[in-house]
């Protein structure tokens, strides 16, 4: 065993969702198309935010970083899983796998903050509407934001540090379709005590914690909502934050699920599947759950392609002129 850990690890394989062949197209496909929605939606919104100055405010401001963030979340594990199925080849370096590893974890917690942050924006609004411009100034917007990529990328560069101890066996296949941590650490056979418990510790302080926080701002939300006479009132406050709930529900409800149904079933295969729910379908869905219900999205787009259109008319009838 210990000529073993000596060994260089130079690649690992990552068997993905499925083994079966002819499986192989479908989940090529199915995921292609997923990915593409993703990208141009979320990129659908940033437009949208902007080119309109009437979204130029802390709740869109933070929407388009999340939107950003979602982008970067799906294309550090879907591009290379298309790849080693258009290449059928399952391998991925060390460097790869320890690469993809950091980006995953960095956007994870990325997204968690900005979803945090968001409850906090309409906590604020709702509550204190007539201090709202003063607390949610355009330097505290951009501090939250920056501070949360600081945060992110210092959390993702010491648990992949604590990986990079690491020695790792024979048995070099990860049962997923990313370098998933927790999956990464079961393959070693070096002692992994301090990873766990930092894992622990990052669950805890970077996943509940925000948790926590965003369940406070929506429990003293639904104490002004009540509190208001006027029903159309309510309405207007409540539905301000059924996209933000939704896409909060969405995210802790599929990845919460993912790690009980692994501790349920102890299947790999199963628990690769229940993560497409939060890796890939919940950033897919979430330009949806913005813009189905939000007119002021819907508004911005409509004026930018208006005036894309009327652009491109008047360079064709330019061109057309001797």
């Amino acid at each position: 065993m210990e000529q073993k850990n000596l060994t260089r690890v130079s690649e690992f394989l990552l068997l993905g969702l499925s083994e079966e062949p002819e499986l192989q197209l479908l989940i090529f496909g199915l995921f292609l198309a997923m990915y593409l929605i993703t990208v141009f939606g979320n990129l659908l919104i940033i437009l949208a935010v902007s080119s309109d100055s009437h979204l130029h405010t802390p709740m869109y401001f933070f929407l388009s970083n999340l939107s950003l963030v979602d982008i970067c979340f799906t294309s550090t594990t879907i591009p290379k899983m298309l790849l080693n199925i258009q290449t059928q080849s399952k391998v991925i370096t060390y460097e790869g796998c320890i690469t993809q590893m950091y980006f995953f974890l960095h956007f994870a917690v990325l997204d968690v903050f900005l979803l945090t942050i968001m409850a906090y924006d309409r906590y604020v609004a709702i509550c204190h509407p007539l201090n709202y411009t003063v607390i949610m100034n355009p330097r505290l917007c951009r501090l939250l934001v920056l501070v949360s990529w600081i945060v992110s990328a210092l959390n993702s560069f010491l648990e992949s540090l604590m990986v990079l101890r690491l020695s790792f066996c024979v048995d070099l296949e990860i049962p997923h379709f990313f370098c998933e941590l927790i999956q990464m650490v079961q393959l070693a056979c070096s002692d992994t005590f301090l990873n766990d418990m930092l894992t622990y510790f990052v669950t805890v302080l970077l996943d509940a914690g925000p948790l926590a926080g965003i369940l406070y701002s929506y429990s003293k939300i639904i104490s002004c909502i009540r509190g208001m006479s006027s029903v159309q009132g309510k309405y207007k406050a409540f539905s301000t934050c059924v996209s933000h709930l939704s896409v909060v529900f969405l995210f802790y409800c599929t990845s919460l699920g993912v790690y009980l149904s692994s501790a349920a079933t102890h299947s790999s295969h199963s628990t690769a599947a229940a993560s497409v729910m939060y890796t890939v379908i919940t950033p897919m869905l979430n330009p949806f759950i913005y813009s189905l219900r939000n007119k002021d999205i819907k508004g911005a787009l409509k004026r930018f392609f208006g005036v894309a259109a009327i652009t491109g008319t008047v360079v064709l009838r330019l061109e057309k002129c001797p």
